[in-house]
């Protein structure tokens, strides 16, 4: 360990927040605390309390420290779950009780909405799973999270909630967001609860602290209140999941919810190099609202960033994927390599460029592209659309959709053979209404309707070839004789490959609109976390780092110092280039706006 490292680790007791930068060694520091805290202090496992937000974080931490049996170390829902199991009859349910998934708590949604008339268009299972879930992870009553929902009153929204809660009492359940919740509950209703279970652990340790919401962290300030030994650890720069509620200001506020707080940083990293690391650090200082650190390292200087401007994104793939064949034949297995971009939409035309040049390929943590519900839906339409005898497509129609709508496709769609396939996808989606389906049925709405614009948009580079050679296109995509396995150049999202490393990098679609994302560019709050987005993506490169973009280069392009960047293949004429080869910022705007 370093010194840094050695100070967390050896504190002897008391409230401490671990600052650890990317790359720092946060995992092993939180797992030598646990040595000291068992071997050194004599602390019993079973008074320790050691809780991770996923499970392969908490397996890989039992791994390191070596954890007894008596020693709990798992997730927050996994932690939740146990005490229910033995406080269970307090909430009204046996200790057999069952944990509803999404899909069953979407059967009880389902028919909620129905025994109340709600209007299926705007009031779906989805937008009321958000309501339930908003009310139980942020502590709101329902008619204020129903705040901006068309067609739930305050009064409906109340109601809907009392329904769902006396359901899940019926059916001896409790879903996902109950394994915090409930817990909470108990301690602010049942004293002797609290006590008991404060009394249990004399120590309380939290990984990846950023990330909790406003229920987990009243969770823990429950659990940690009476002793307060509670070791933190985390990095504000990486908070990335406000989409699932989580508020990084309970980071940034510890010392003012613990005021003997001790604060180490660790901002030596062991992962990339110091230009990589320049790079970062010249991203991330942009945003107002964080805990300053400057990452720093002892390994080699390493190569300069390398910044592509493609004319579109088909040129933007092709890159890539010329330039990992390029570093493959000189040695670098497929496998250190990653792609990595902000929406999973985005994944598409590399699919296709790698499939195209038969480059092995996994999609970590995802679905490829032609196999997500929404693209296949549609694919379905076209295929019906050029062979009415089609009846698999047919088949998928009648069952995916209510028979008014299936019947209609069904009857047209067979008719527009000649059409374009972006009329027909323009057909398909307005007669059925397809992104208010999407917007009332699914919690990742907006990622799935992005994938939709995606396929619109690739169908429109198909307005002259015709609809057969735009599904010749998608099936050989689809060909499970593709080149996507187990191993290869691996493929994500930014979300995705948090606290992954690989040797090379390729950030794709740096561009505004993009990386930013559109949805940001008018919210401050909103585009400081598209920066610390940013920064994830930097610091996931170890000794290469490729970055590209279409159309509009990204605003977090200029805030890196331009002595760190070898910008490739400039589309711009020298006359608006600076000194670094990156399009002028000025008429970059101008241009943009």
């Amino acid at each position: 360990m370093n010194d840094r490292q050695a100070e967390a680790a050896y504190h002897k007791g008391g409230p401490l927040l671990i600052a650890a930068g990317a790359g720092s060694g946060k995992t092993h520091t939180l797992t030598q605390r646990l040595h000291y805290l068992l071997n050194e202090l004599k602390v019993p496992p079973a008074r320790i309390l050691a809780i991770t937000f996923t499970n392969k974080a908490a397996e890989e931490m039992k791994k390191r420290a070596g954890a007894p049996k008596e020693l709990f170390i798992g997730t927050f829902h996994s932690f939740g779950a146990r005490l229910l199991r033995a406080e269970a009859r307090r909430l009204g349910r046996s200790v057999g009780f069952t944990i509803f998934d999404e899909d069953d708590t979407g059967s009880l949604l389902k028919k909620i909405g129905k025994n109340r008339n709600l209007p299926k268009e705007t009031c779906g299972p989805a937008v009321l799973s958000r309501l339930m879930g908003k009310v139980k992870s942020e502590f709101i009553a329902p008619e204020m999270a129903a705040k901006g929902t068309r067609d739930l009153d305050p009064d409906t929204a109340r109601a809907c909630y009392e329904d769902y809660e006396n359901l899940l009492k019926e059916n001896n359940a409790f879903d996902f967001d109950d394994l915090i919740e409930k817990p909470v509950q108990l301690f602010r209703n049942y004293p002797e609860v609290l006590e008991l279970y404060r009394g249990k652990y004399d120590h309380v340790l939290i990984d990846e602290y950023q990330d909790i919401n406003a229920a987990q962290y009243e969770l823990v300030r429950c659990l940690a209140g009476g002793h307060g030994n509670l070791s933190v650890v985390g990095d504000d720069a990486q908070s990335i999941y406000a989409f699932r509620g989580a508020d990084f200001r309970n980071f940034l506020n510890f010392e003012r919810d613990w005021p003997a707080a001790k604060i180490v940083m660790l901002e030596e990293n062991y992962r990339s190099t110091p230009l990589i690391l320049e790079a970062a650090n010249d991203v991330i200082g942009h945003n107002k609202t964080q805990r300053k650190k400057n990452l720093w390292t002892k390994n080699e200087q390493g190569e300069k960033i390398k910044v592509f401007a493609a004319e579109n994104e088909y040129m933007e793939a092709e890159w890539i994927v010329k330039t990992a064949i390029t570093n493959w034949r000189k040695g670098k297995p497929l496998e250190s390599m990653a792609v990595i971009y902000r929406t999973n939409a985005q994944s598409r035309p590399i699919e296709q460029a790698l499939i195209s040049a038969g480059v092995p390929y996994r999609m970590f943590g995802g679905i490829r592209f032609y196999e997500r519900k929404e693209i296949k839906d549609i694919v379905a339409g076209l295929r019906l659309a050029a062979n009415p005898l089609d009846s698999v497509s047919a088949d998928r129609l009648d069952k995916n959709f209510s028979k008014g709508k299936s019947r209609l496709l069904i009857d047209a769609l067979p008719k527009m053979g000649s059409a374009s396939p972006s009329e027909i996808i323009d057909y398909f989606v307005s007669n059925t209404n397809y992104l208010d389906y999407l917007k009332n049925n699914y919690k990742n709405s907006q990622e799935r309707i992005e994938n939709v614009r995606g396929l619109l948009t690739f169908a429109r580079d198909f307005a002259k070839d015709g609809l057969a050679a735009f599904l010749e296109q998608a099936t050989l995509a689809q060909s499970h004789d593709n080149p996507s396995g187990k191993t290869g150049v691996n493929l994500m999202s930014i979300h995705m490959s948090k606290g992954l490393e690989f040797e090379s990098v390729f950030v794709a679609g740096v561009g505004e609109g993009t990386l930013p994302h559109h949805r940001a560019l008018s919210s401050g709050g909103e585009m400081e976390e598209e920066r610390r987005l940013m920064y994830v993506a930097i610091t996931r490169a170890a000794k290469h780092l490729h970055m590209s973009f279409s159309n509009v280069p990204s605003r977090f392009l200029y805030e890196i110092s331009g002595d760190l960047v070898e910008f490739i293949n400039n589309k711009v004429s020298s006359n608006r280039a600076n000194r670094q080869g990156m399009p002028d910022e000025e008429e970059m705007w101008l241009d943009y706006d």
